[in-house]
């Protein structure tokens, strides 16, 4: 079977799982959307993962470090200019979390990444591409994980802490979307990940949604907690979804929309096409398309009215590029802002990953209010240094729950 390009009837069988539980999904968010009060505005969390590959190419030949370099100058450039243009509900500017690969670390491209996250336009975490042409082991896991996240930290100042913890804690982005080896072995090896993940100090996943990739697990557009064994290959195919009614352990998994787009026709025929939350030339944003993500109802049970939008993209694909950083966007997510502020249906607060673990964990914790007062509220950014508003109590809470969990 050529798995880089898989026919309809194998993607169709890959994605049996999530299909099967999609009808259900929708009827329980019909039910919620009928049922639920209208009496404020939701309010929008966007996160876009940027997975960050600036040594790609078409070719599949990495590029020199000199192009890499010309490459990210000019994306900070962009993103720069793209976050001083547009602004959320609270004058926070745009902003992408650069998921960077570990195994392309690089010393200078890392300096411009955490110049531009002094700035304000992003913030940088943790890609991984692995077991690509052989399996991986969990050992080695282990050590390339710990050791890029001790130079994020340490060398660049990127990632965050949990108060004064010492360990560096960091989101998270499978390679090949196949995390805890869940897509028939490829492009992972480590049935273990999971745990390896939250032993090396991962608040959150956001490799999710994969589909139609073998990869992706039955559960679709939640916030939750591993249900399955962490040792265990795809742990993260059940779970319970976050919610206010018990305490969360960590690593938790915040998904982007998995709807499906019935605007298109063939044959006069509305023809579903998938929407994953791709930010690409050939799937631009637009009110259509946010409108579905919201009804997607990503939340933390307990606090409807905080949606979660988790949006990704490869920023280094040229034809891509604009639509998610550059002119075509800045249009895009104008007219969106605009129509959010002339009709007062929903806000809008751009989010970075860990602020949007900070947000969806103060949910948890029956926290109200605009959520863009939680971005820090576990997680500190160590570039900026300790000073998180929960108090000791709970973030000793969510420590032994981290120890427990992993255990």
């Amino acid at each position: 079977m050529d798995y880089k390009n898989p026919g309809f009837l194998t993607k169709l069988r890959w994605s049996s799982g999530w299909l099967s539980a999609y009808p259900s999904w929708r009827i329980r968010r019909m039910i919620a959307t009928a049922t639920g009060s209208a009496a404020a505005a939701p309010s929008i969390i966007l996160i876009v993962a940027n997975h960050f590959e600036p040594a790609w190419s078409s070719t599949r030949v990495a590029l020199n470090k000199r192009e890499q370099v010309s490459r990210v100058i000019s994306w900070c450039a962009k993103a720069k200019r793209t976050g001083e243009s547009i602004m959320d509900f609270d004058g926070v500017p745009f902003k992408h979390t650069n998921f960077y690969p570990a195994e392309q670390y690089s010393y200078e491209l890392l300096d411009l990444l955490a110049a531009l996250q002094s700035e304000g336009f992003g913030e940088v975490e943790i890609h991984l591409h692995h077991g690509v042409d052989r399996p991986d082991t969990a050992e080695n896991l282990r050590n390339v994980l710990v050791d890029f996240r001790d130079r994020l930290a340490g060398e660049h100042k990127c990632l965050s802490r949990m108060m004064a913890a010492p360990t560096p804690m960091y989101g998270f982005v499978h390679g090949n979307f196949a995390l805890a080896n869940s897509a028939g072995g490829r492009c992972c090896g480590v049935d273990s990940e999971i745990q390896i993940l939250a032993e090396t100090g991962c608040y959150a996943d956001f490799t999710l949604p994969s589909a139609p990739d073998q990869s992706q697990v039955s559960i679709i557009n939640a916030i939750y907690q591993c249900g399955g064994r962490l040792d265990r290959r795809r742990p993260h195919n059940t779970g319970l979804s976050l919610s206010t009614a018990r305490p969360p352990s960590l690593p938790i998994l915040i998904t982007g929309p998995l709807v499906f787009d019935w605007s298109k026709r063939k044959y006069r025929l509305p023809w579903p096409r998938l929407d994953g939350g791709a930010l690409a030339r050939n799937q631009p944003l637009d009110g259509a398309r946010f409108h579905n993500w919201i009804g997607a109802g990503i939340s933390v049970q307990g606090r409807p009215d905080w949606i979660f939008v988790k949006l990704f993209c490869h920023g280094f694909f040229p034809q891509d590029q604009d639509y998610c950083i550059g002119e075509p966007l800045i249009r895009s997510l104008d007219a969106v802002l605009n129509t959010a502020h002339r009709t007062g249906e929903f806000k809008i607060h751009f989010a970075t990953a860990r602020e949007a673990f900070n947000i969806a964990m103060a949910a948890a914790h029956g926290k109200s209010g605009e959520p863009g007062e939680y971005r820090d509220y576990l997680l500190s950014p160590i570039m900026r240094g300790t000073g998180a508003s929960a108090s000791r109590v709970e973030c000793d809470r969510i420590r032994k729950a981290v120890y427990e969990y992993s255990r």
